[in-house]
């Protein structure tokens, strides 16, 4: 099994890609190469962050990772409210309880990889 498979930052972080993705599928066409790709993007870079970090093999390198997927989360909690305020969604509490799981998670990973 590859190593990032067993981190349940990973998994809630690929959760958490794939409502980004469901909710911003409705929004406006002309967002298409604006905001859509840019949340798109954040959500799949947590992740893909936590994988790479994960494969290194290095207890700093996976912090270094962990450091860039956390920025990618929080720039997806700025996109998710900045598209409500733009009016494209309505709020998803849903939604917003997966960022703020996915961060803690990322957050207690980067604690517990400093204690070590």
């Amino acid at each position: 099994m590859k190593p990032h498979y067993r981190l349940r930052a990973w998994q809630e972080a690929m959760c958490l890609a794939s409502q980004v993705y469901s909710w911003s599928a409705d929004f406006p066409t002309e967002e298409r190469f604006g905001l859509t790709a840019q949340i798109r993007r954040a959500a799949v870079s947590v992740p893909s962050n936590i994988a790479e970090g994960a494969g290194r093999g290095s207890p700093n390198e996976l912090r270094q990772f962990l450091r860039i997927a956390r920025g990618s989360l929080i720039e997806i909690d700025t996109q998710y409210l900045l598209a409500i305020n733009l009016g494209f969604k309505a709020p998803d509490q849903s939604l917003a309880d997966q960022i703020d799981k996915t961060g803690k998670l990322i957050t207690g990973l980067m604690s517990s990889i400093g204690r070590q």
